[in-house]
C-alpha cells in the first residue's frame, strides 16, 4: 500500500485540515474584532481630548495633557502633520508610529497626537498569542487525528491479516459497533464459500472417480473388439473411436480428480516443454489424417519448468484438439516461444462466446447459448489457474485461408509449491 493511500494519513490530513481551516476562520474574526476595538479606543480617546483640551485652550486655560498625548491648535501644528486631512490617521514620523486626529474648530484647526500609544503592544500581544494558539491547534489535531487514525486503522489490519490467513476465527466479532458487524459478515461469508467449494471439491472427486469404472470398461472393451475386428474397416474405425474416446474421457476425469485438489497436493515436477509439445502433437496426427490439414511442430528453444505433467498434458492436448478439429483446412501449428506454448490455426477463429470466455468478458447476448461457449477451453482456463499459467488469446490477421485464431500458454518461471507428503515432512 502506497503510504499516500493510507487511511491513517487520510484522517490525520482530514483533522488537520479541519483545524487549518477553523483556525484560519477564528482567526480572521478575531482579527476584525481587535482591528474595530483599536478603532473605537484609539478614536474615542483623541477625541476626548479634543473635546476637552479644545475649550480650555481657547479660555486661556492651563492644558495639561495625558502622558504621550499632545494638543495643537493652528500654527502649533506640527509641519509634519499640517497636511493630514481631517479625521483619524496612523502615522509614521522619523520611525516613530503615531495616532493624530486632525479637526476644526471655531478656534481653527487642531491636532491632536498620541505619541505614546500602549495599543500597538497589546496588538502584538494578541497576535502572538493567536500565533502560538494556531500551533498548538495543529499538534494537536495532529496528535487528535493520529491518534483516532489509528483507533479505526488498527482493528481493519488485524481483520486483513486474519483473513489473508485465513485464520478458522476471525477476530472482532464480539464487538457491537461497525467493525463487528464486518467481521461477522466477513466471516459469514467465507462459511459459506467454504461450504460451497467443498461441495463442489467432492461433487467433481466424487463423479469423476464414478466414471472411471466404466470408462475403464468401454475402453477395454473397444481393444478387444479392436483385437477381434482385424482389418475390416467397417468396424474398426468406430471401434477406433469408440476406444480414443473412452479414453480421452477418461483422461478428462483424471484431470477433474486433479483440480479437486489443491496445488500444494498434486505431484509437481521438472517437465521439457519441447518433449511434452513433440508427444502431444505426435499424439493428435491422427485427427488430421486424411484431411487437407497440416498439424506440425515448428519446435523452438525448449525450456524445463514445474508443473503437473498430467495437467500440462491435458491443456497443451485440449487445445491441438480444439485447434485441429475446427480447421477445415491450411494448417495447426504448435511452438514454443519465450517461456510458453502457442498453438496457431487458420480455421476459422473462436466464437464471440468462447473470446468472451477466455477474455474474462461478458458473454454477448446474441452468442449465448449451450453451443460455441467453449466450454472445452474453460477446462483449460481452470487448469492454467491451478498451475499459475496465464492463457492468451490473439486473433490472426486475415491471410491464405481465413482469420484463424493464436492461443498461448506462458508458464511460471517460479519454483512449484511444496508438497509436505512428498519431502517426508
Amino acid at each position: 500500500m502506497k503510504k499516500e493511500d493510507s487511511l491513517r494519513r487520510r484522517i490525520t490530513v482530514a483533522y488537520l485540515t479541519f483545524a487549518t481551516v477553523s483556525s484560519v476562520f477564528f482567526a480572521v474574526i478575531a482579527a476584525l474584532a481587535v482591528e474595530g476595538i483599536e478603532v473605537r479606543l484609539v478614536d474615542e480617546r483623541l477625541e476626548e481630548v479634543a473635546a476637552w483640551a479644545g475649550p480650555r485652550h481657547a479660555g486661556g486655560l492651563p492644558v495639561e495633557m495625558p502622558a504621550g498625548l499632545s494638543y495643537h491648535l493652528g500654527d502649533g501644528i506640527p509641519r509634519s502633520l499640517r497636511a493630514l486631512p481631517e479625521g483619524v490617521h496612523e502615522v509614521t514620523i522619523e520611525g516613530v508610529d503615531l495616532h493624530v486626529l486632525k479637526g476644526r474648530s471655531a478656534a481653527g484647526e487642531y491636532a491632536v497626537v498620541d505619541h505614546d500609544s500602549a495599543y500597538e503592544k497589546i496588538e502584538l500581544v494578541v497576535y502572538s498569542m493567536f500565533a502560538v494558539a494556531f500551533l498548538g491547534f495543529m499538534g494537536f489535531a495532529v496528535v487528535l487525528g493520529r491518534f483516532l487514525g489509528n483507533r479505526i486503522v488498527n482493528p481493519i489490519v488485524e481483520l486483513a491479516a486474519a483473513v489473508d490467513a485465513r485464520t478458522a476465527q476471525l477476530p472482532l466479532q464480539e464487538r457491537g459497533d461497525e467493525l463487528g458487524l464486518l467481521s461477522r459478515t466477513i466471516a459469514g461469508h467465507t462459511a459459506e464459500l467454504k461450504q460451497f467449494l467443498d461441495r463442489e471439491r467432492f461433487f467433481t472427486g466424487d463423479v469423476s472417480h464414478e466414471l472411471r469404472t466404466p470408462l475403464t470398461v468401454i475402453a477395454g472393451a473397444a481393444e478387444v473388439l479392436l483385437a477381434q475386428t482385424g482389418i475390416d474397416p467397417v468396424v474398426r474405425a468406430p471401434a477406433e473411436r469408440i476406444y480414443r474416446a473412452a479414453r480421452e474421457a477418461s483422461d478428462t476425469t483424471s484431470v477433474l480428480l486433479r483440480l479437486a485438489r489443491s496445488p500444494e497436493r498434486l505431484e509437481w515436477t521438472p517437465i521439457s516443454a519441447d518433449a511434452l509439445v513433440r508427444e502431444e502433437v505426435a499424439r493428435c496426427q491422427v485427427l488430421v489424417a486424411g484431411r487437407p490439414v497440416a498439424l506440425r511442430y515448428a519446435g523452438g528453444d525448449d525450456f524445463v519448468f514445474q508443473g503437473v505433467r498430467e495437467l500440462v498434458l491435458a491443456a497443451v492436448g485440449n487445445l491441438v484438439r480444439n485447434a485441429c478439429q475446427y480447421t477445415e483446412r491450411g494448417h495447426v501449428e504448435v511452438r514454443l516461444e519465450g517461456h510458453g506454448v502457442i498453438v496457431e490455426d487458420t480455421g476459422p477463429g473462436l466464437p464471440p462466446a468462447a473470446r468472451a470466455r477466455l477474455r474474462n468478458e461478458p458473454i454477448p447476448a446474441e452468442a449465448r447459448g449451450s453451443s460455441g461457449t467453449g466450454l472445452g477451453l474453460g477446462l483449460v482456463q481452470r487448469i492454467c489457474s491451478h498451475l499459475g499459467a496465464t492463457l492468451v488469446l490473439t486473433e490472426q490477421p486475415p491471410g491464405q485461408y481465413s482469420p484463424g485464431s493464436c492461443i498461448e500458454i506462458h508458464f511460471p518461471e517460479k519454483p512449484a509449491p511444496v508438497n509436505p507428503s512428498l519431502t517426508g515432512a
